[in-house]
């Protein structure tokens, strides 16, 4: 493999420092209409079944907005399908991402072609990779907490590294970390 391939394979379309700051505009001229959304630290913090009311707010938005979402996520199935009941929402769990099999199920379930649907979530070698490994419009976002599955901090140094990477060679903007 290439480094231009390496890189093309781990490198989002778009870098954001929340989930929150979704460029709801932008999407819809670029023709997205479907969004699969990760959940631990991207949605909300690891492991957590409370809903924040920003993020049902943020779900209220998009649906008025026109934007069909569903969850995919690594967690188990009682916690994710918990969360997608309090946002009227679609879940995948168990997903094994960055495995194609769940963002295509995802795919059917919102009845999107892969050039309508977008992958947003806060890791590069699960969300991102899995998304640029089907085609779809990757958006990566900074995690919400610290606080994540052992496995996933192991992996951050290297995320980190290659995000480092991807910003200095000019294939990846840092996000603007001024609040709205």
């Amino acid at each position: 493999m290439e480094y231009k391939d390496f890189y093309h394979l781990l490198c989002p379309e778009l870098y954001l420092r929340s989930v929150f700051d979704l460029p709801i505009d932008h999407l819809k001229e670029l023709g997205i209409r479907g969004l699969i959304f990760d959940l631990d630290n991207t949605l909300l913090n690891w492991n957590a079944y409370e809903v924040t009311p920003e993020a049902k707010e943020l779900f209220i938005r998009l649906q008025d907005a026109g934007f069909l979402s569903c969850l995919v996520s690594n967690n188990k199935r009682d916690r994710v399908e918990a969360v997608a009941r309090v946002l009227d929402l679609p879940a995948i769990s168990k997903a094994r991402k960055p495995r194609r099999r769940a963002f295509r199920q995802a795919l059917a379930t919102l009845g999107t072609t892969k050039k309508e649907t977008a992958v947003i979530g806060d890791q590069l070698f699960t969300d991102v990779l899995g998304g640029n490994r089907l085609g779809l419009y990757t958006i990566l976002v900074m995690p919400l907490s610290k606080t994540e599955f052992f496995g996933t901090r192991m992996v951050r140094s290297l995320e980190r590294f290659v995000l480092g990477r991807l910003i200095q060679r000019g294939f990846l903007e840092e996000p603007d970390m001024e609040g709205p």
